[in-house]
């Protein structure tokens, strides 16, 4: 009889952990379900084998806390999000119209492409590294801007000396009585007139027009002092 009251027990003890494991099955389903549409509906972000959450920055990965990586600014390009030295080096590849373009772009390539290394750099690419200690008091793009704009004047006037155009001289020259000019010769002439009466001599002005003279130009160099310009150069025939 004792026997037969102990198997009940061990039988109804059976039944109520069956009961106990189907209904905590059931919940932990029920749970994961409702954590997966979550996920679908994009309000708990998917947990990723081995992760943790990342708390004050840090995310815990396989029991190990780790910086978690820094957000892209948004609408930022890959080019606005290079350091500045990375940024003033590839800039440095460009020329002067290239430049000038970028700085057209939007702000952020507006101050990358208006900052003095570039153009220090592009200066001293297109004219003379003999100028790196010195410090424009415009910037280095004034200066570029002002060497350049003397550096085509200069090679406008030796055109017109190649073609021999007294015409093409005469418009080069500023109308006033305090000019100068100093031919190779060392003879100095003063005043527009006298100037221009020199230059018609040299190419040999006449009728028929003029004498150009041949000549090549080699290391030109431009120097630009607030209002003052000079060039020094070599001349070859």
């Amino acid at each position: 009889m004792d026997s037969f009251r102990a198997l009940i027990a061990a039988g109804a003890t059976a039944v109520c952990c069956l009961v106990a494991a189907v209904w905590v099955f059931r919940s932990s389903s029920s749970s994961s379900s409702a954590r997966t549409q979550l996920q679908q509906d994009h309000l708990i972000p998917p947990r990723l084998c081995g992760c943790g959450d990342t708390v004050n920055g840090e995310m815990a990965v396989g029991g190990d806390k780790r910086k978690a990586p820094a957000p892209e600014t948004a609408g930022a390009s890959m080019m606005e999000q290079l350091v500045p030295e990375i940024t003033t080096h590839a800039l440095s590849y460009l020329d002067y119209t290239s430049l000038c373009r970028l700085s057209m772009t939007n702000s952020a390539m507006r101050r990358a492409a208006n900052d003095d290394g570039p153009w220090k750099a592009l200066y001293h690419k297109d004219f003379t590294v003999e100028q790196h200690n010195i410090t424009p008091p415009s910037g280095w793009k004034a200066y570029y801007a002002a060497t350049k704009a003397i550096m085509n004047v200069n090679t406008e006037f030796y055109n017109i000396i190649r073609e021999g155009s007294l015409p093409a001289m005469s418009h080069f020259w500023l109308n006033a009585d305090y000019v100068k000019c100093v031919h190779a010769t060392g003879d100095l002439f003063t005043g527009y007139n006298a100037v221009m009466d020199s230059w018609g001599l040299l190419f040999n002005w006449g009728q028929d027009g003029g004498q150009g003279i041949a000549f090549q130009l080699r290391d030109v160099r431009a120097r630009v002092l607030r209002e003052v310009a000079w060039v020094n150069m070599k001349a070859a025939p």
